[in-house]
Parts: structure tokens; C-alpha cells; sequence
């Protein structure tokens, strides 16, 4: 017997879906420099394959959640009173408020210095997993929903918009999109450039909210079909609702999902030139550590364990 399951339809727990994630982190390494890419290039399938951990820690490790996330509309003018610095932040708004508010704007930030590290030490395991992990909260900081306590349109009786917007739409769609963002440049600052993209993603969102509601009040089509998956049906957003939803938003998708790559690929350059542009050759064809390998299959199997006991669902 199959089981009927419910998919695209779930809180903020899959950002741009494992598939857009993977994406992105894939699509940048062709986005380097010649400095840069032989070594990435190497570790293309690492870097690919791990860009989902930061979602994979987040039932595993308490203080990740909170990373992937901000919800500008819980503070007054936002762009105008929060602190790109992370101490005057806290010396405004207390550490423990910011962490209920989400930390992404810093911990990518965070993310790109412990990268810059990692390159100055020619630390291949820390290289390729700070890599990995801040190709994944910059996608984050692109998608709308995830600057917005309304995350999933809890609020606004639009439950489950979340995972239509960044997991059924890249699903259905990401095969035409074009990938083609150009070579990484350098970030001259990289705070600012980070609240640009949280800004970008903020303003989005009145397009993200209005047009589903308008497509489901027009109820011109069915809102949801059900899909085989293997031995399971899934629930799922219907293509003929999904396909005008992604018509009507022009294009957005795309473009904060090309934009991520671009990003990412611009922010693993920058820190590698902050780092003092080291050559990377020397470390090339090196292998990461045993105990490296087995922490990341430590990972994959609380994630798994966590999968089955049925606590990817909210």
C-alpha cells in the first residue's frame, strides 16, 4: 500500500529545495577564475553533494536553525536601524534577540571570514566545507520568504507557499532557466553587498504573497494534484496552478537563483583574494582526512535517523 505524503506544502525546513541548493554551489565553480577553479573543479562533487549540510544540521546542532533566516518585518526600518555589525547589533538589540530574529546577513559574513582562514592555512577540509556551507546560506538570504516571519504563510492563510516557491517552481522549471551569470568578481564590501541581496529578497515579497492568493481566489485551476514518487503519492501544488504562479512572478525565481551562483561564486573569490591569492596548486590532488570523511557520514546518518522518526515535517 502507498503512503499518501504531502510535499511543497511544508514550513521553511528545505530552502530552494536539496536540488536548487546543490545547483547553485555546482553552477559557481564555473563561475572562477583560473586561480580558483582547478582546485574547486577537483572538489566539484564535494562541493555539490555537501551544500545541503547547513539544512541537514539544523535538527542535529541547536544554533544552526537560526542561520538560515532574518525576519526583517519584526524590526522598525530595517535597512535603516539594524547594524551590518554583528557587536553593534548585539550592543542594539541583544545577541538573544537577534537569534530569534534569524543571524543570516552575519553568519554569512562569519562564514566568509572562516573561508578566508581556511585559504591563508591551505586547509582543504575547511576550504571545501566553508565552501560548500556559505554557497548555501547565500541562496538562503536570496529567497523572500526567508527574510519574513510569515515564512510560510501562516499568517496570511497561504500555508505551504514556502515550498512552492522554492522547491515545486525550481522543481518543475530550473531545466530552462539560463545558467550563464558570468565570471566572479571581487566584493569590496561584503556586508553591504549582503543587505543589498536581503533587500532585494524583502521587496519581492508583496509579488510573492499577492499573486498566489490571487491565482487561488480566481480558483481557475485546481490548487493541488497528487504525484507518484516511487511507492509513495505525494501531495503536491498542481502544474496547471504551479505554471501560472511562476508566469505571474516574471521570472523571479530565476533570477534570485542565478544571482545565488554569481553571489557565491564572488564570495569564494573575494576570500581566497583577502586571503593573499595563495596558490592553491600545492594542495592540489590531496585528498581530505579520513576522520573528515567520517564526520561528514556522521552527518548523513543523524540526518537520515532524524528522516525516519518523521521530524522533517513541522
Amino acid at each position: 500500500m502507498s503512503i499518501v505524503t504531502t510535499i511543497g506544502l511544508m514550513s521553511n525546513i528545505l530552502p530552494w529545495g536539496f536540488y536548487g541548493h546543490k545547483k547553485i554551489n555546482r553552477q559557481a565553480v564555473f563561475s572562477l577564475p583560473p586561480s580558483l577553479f582547478p582546485f574547486y573543479k577537483e572538489h566539484l562533487n564535494y562541493i555539490t553533494e555537501h551544500a545541503v549540510d547547513p539544512d541537514k544540521r539544523r535538527y542535529i546542532v541547536s544554533t544552526e536553525g537560526p542561520c538560515h533566516f532574518i525576519d526583517l518585518d519584526q524590526y522598525e526600518n530595517p535597512f535603516d536601524s539594524i547594524p551590518h555589525s554583528w557587536n553593534k547589533a548585539i550592543a542594539k538589540f541583544t545577541e538573544d534577540s537577534l537569534r530569534k530574529h534569524g543571524i543570516v546577513p552575519w553568519h554569512i559574513y562569519l562564514t566568509k571570514l572562516n573561508l578566508q582562514k581556511a585559504f591563508e592555512e591551505k586547509n582543504i577540509e575547511k576550504i571545501i566545507k566553508y565552501s560548500a556551507d556559505i554557497g548555501h546560506y547565500i541562496g538562503d538570504a536570496h529567497v523572500p520568504l526567508h527574510t519574513t516571519h510569515n515564512y510560510n504563510g501562516q499568517f496570511t492563510n497561504q500555508k505551504g507557499i514556502h515550498g512552492l516557491w522554492e522547491s515545486r517552481l525550481v522543481e518543475l522549471y530550473s531545466e530552462d532557466y539560463n545558467y550563464f551569470v558570468g565570471k566572479a568578481s571581487y566584493i569590496s564590501n561584503m556586508q553591504n553587498e549582503i543587505w543589498k541581496v536581503l533587500k532585494e529578497s524583502h521587496v519581492a515579497l508583496d509579488s510573492v504573497f499577492k499573486f498566489e492568493a490571487q491565482i487561488t481566489a480566481k480558483n481557475e485551476f485546481p490548487k493541488y494534484s497528487f504525484e507518484q514518487r516511487g511507492a509513495t503519492t505525494v501531495r503536491v501544488y498542481s502544474r496547471e496552478f504551479s505554471l501560472e504562479y511562476h508566469r505571474r512572478l516574471n521570472k523571479m525565481v530565476e533570477r534570485r537563483l542565478t544571482s545565488s551562483i554569481r553571489m557565491t561564486a564572488s564570495v569564494w573569490f573575494t576570500a581566497w583574494v583577502d586571503a593573499g591569492q595563495p596558490d592553491l596548486s600545492a594542495i592540489l590532488n590531496h585528498k581530505p582526512s579520513k576522520d573528515f570523511i567520517k564526520e561528514m557520514e556522521a552527518l548523513e546518518k543523524k540526518h537520515t535517523q532524524h528522516q525516519h522518526m518523521g521530524r522533517d515535517c513541522d
